[in-house]
């Protein structure tokens, strides 16, 4: 093993009926007044809105609440919740969702603790933060991890960018995880969910260094796992068992356990910023529409990697090192093309882009040329330019 730092502060509260703890939980920090931050109609309609204030009222926590976040959140109601809090005087943000209200409400208490920076200077790494309001979760989405994670991403409008920025500052005191919550989930989110989970573990597994065994076995054994049960809830919704292990594979993907010792490259997840940026698709669906183009333009990097890939966590064997690789490559995209997930750009966006939107794309991507992405092979503006045409065409 390499050197390494693990840190994972996140009290993690799994199984049925869980969020009825969550008034006690944040009593426990002390809270006096929480923002409830959720998405939309669902987390009213299912019951659990009610459940949770029950829970609040019981233990003596006063609540304000702010819905309306969105996939890839927006900065705009980042600032409403910060004056919300502000006005409120809260001092405690519990998230009720999945990864796109757990970064708001994360950027809502970086904003919330350091009132002279502008929030989005954070994003654009213009400020550091000195502190941070407290953040509990109840995950009703298995897909971002963002629940144990250290990171959040922010789409401004003004211009249709999206950023992220990971902080030890941000990681939630405590994740309430049931996965009957996730019972409701449409099944297109529900793929989009499995194919973040295997993106936050193969974008540390594709990683320049070497000589982590055990963390490429756990890995490896996750990305297994998540392959064989994300078939099972597509095929059987609102069975408990495969959501929970997806459930919980999702938290794992994202805490770093699954990249212990070796640098992280995700340059797919930049690729596919810009694409949610821009046309404001699912983060899953833009990384399953960009990975293979990405995998077939670096595999030659290191293919003794990718073909470690294809025999441990798909199980293919017998061929040579460089067709193996591009064996296991081929694989991943049919496993998504299972799930009914996009694998080029005409089929996530419902046609092809232009030239021009390419080279935009891949401008925005490189931060107008003064940066390089990833670390299994380091991408500037021409070759992501490159890989953005390889995903835009039938091959």
């Amino acid at each position: 093993m390499n050197n390494f730092e693990f840190y994972s502060p996140t009290k993690v509260i799994f199984g049925k009926e869980t969020e009825k703890q969550v008034g006690q939980e944040i009593k426990n920090w002390g809270a006096k007044k929480v923002l409830l931050h959720y998405g939309g109609k669902s987390a009213i309609e299912s019951g659990l809105m009610s459940r949770v204030e029950v829970a609040l009222k019981e233990a003596g926590v006063e609540y304000v609440s702010l819905g309306g976040v969105k996939p890839n959140p927006r900065l705009s109601l980042v600032r409403e919740g910060i004056a919300l809090c502000q006005k409120e005087k809260v001092d405690f943000i519990l998230a009720v969702g999945g990864g796109s209200v757990i970064d708001s409400s994360k950027a809502i208490a970086l904003g919330l603790a350091n009132p002279e920076m502008d929030i989005w200077d954070y994003y654009l790494r213009k400020k550091d933060p000195v502190g941070c309001y407290p953040v509990g979760v109840i995950l009703t989405l298995s897909a971002a991890g963002s629940e144990t994670s250290n990171s959040s991403v922010i789409t401004n409008e003004e211009g249709n960018i999206k950023r992220g920025r990971p902080s030890d500052l941000t990681r939630p005191k405590f994740a309430i995880m049931n996965p009957e919550l996730t019972y409701s989930v449409p099944s297109y989110q529900l793929c989009c969910g499995i194919v973040d989970i295997m993106m936050h573990t193969m974008e540390r597994y594709f990683s320049p260094s070497e000589g982590n065994e055990l963390t490429d076995e756990i890995a490896e054994g996750l990305l297994r796992n998540v392959i064989k049960n994300g078939r099972e809830a597509v095929k059987t919704p609102q069975a408990y068992k495969p959501l929970s292990e997806i459930m919980w594979a999702g938290s794992l993907s994202h805490n770093s356990l699954t990249g212990l010792g070796a640098e992280m490259d995700f340059a797919t997840h930049q690729l596919g910023h810009e694409l949610s940026g821009m046309f404001d698709v699912a983060h899953g669906a833009s990384l399953s529409a960009m990975w293979g183009s990405w995998a077939r333009y670096v595999y030659k990097q290191k293919p003794a990697r990718f073909a470690q890939y294809a025999t441990k966590v798909w199980g293919l064997t017998g061929q040579d090192e460089e067709v193996l690789a591009l064996a296991g490559i081929t694989a991943t995209e049919s496993y998504f093309k299972e799930l009914e997930m996009p694998v080029q750009l005409q089929e996530l966006l419902g046609e092809c882009q232009g030239e021009e939107t390419l080279k935009e794309l891949a401008h925005k991507c490189s931060f107008q040329g003064k940066r390089t992405i990833g670390s299994f092979m380091k991408l500037d503006e021409k070759a992501i330019y490159a890989i953005y045409k390889a995903a835009n065409v039938n091959f």
